[in-house]
């Protein structure tokens, strides 16, 4: 597919998508008329950039990680600050996942009391109407 669909599919900017192949963590084919042809692993390729990117992650830390993805542990160069700083990002994404978590509880009290005044207006609302309308 070419840059501009696979723009179309992801949301990605072709501007990114250029970039991201710049910096090889995106595999492209050159065409004879230089055009970029990418194939459907593309898509899934660009979702998983943007949710590194998404979690606060730098182009650069990107391509380190899916750098060591696609190598083998013997090609693969551990790095001690690399190792802190993805503790560190999963540590804020679990922090993340317990504030979510306080906020749905907190939005779920307030939905179930906003249906409790709601059904007890209807029920007073329904009680009121019967009162006028029995015989006298």
């Amino acid at each position: 597919m070419k840059i501009g669909e696979l723009s179309r599919l992801t949301g990605a900017s072709t501007r990114s998508i250029r970039h991201y192949e710049k910096k090889k963590i995106l595999p492209a084919v050159r065409l004879g008329n230089d055009y970029r042809e990418f194939d459907e692993s593309a898509v899934e390729r660009i979702r998983i950039i943007q949710l590194y990117l998404g979690l606060g992650l730098t182009v650069e830390q990107i391509e380190n990680i899916l750098r060591g993805e696609n190598s083998g542990p013997e090609e693969y160069e551990f790095c001690e600050e690399m190792l802190e700083l993805y503790r560190q990002k999963a540590d804020r994404i679990q922090e993340q996942i317990r504030d979510l978590q306080t906020v749905k509880v907190r939005l779920d009290r307030q939905i179930k009391a906003m249906l409790d005044k709601k059904r007890a207006r209807e029920r007073a609302a329904l009680s009121e109407g019967a009162e006028q309308t029995a015989p006298v």
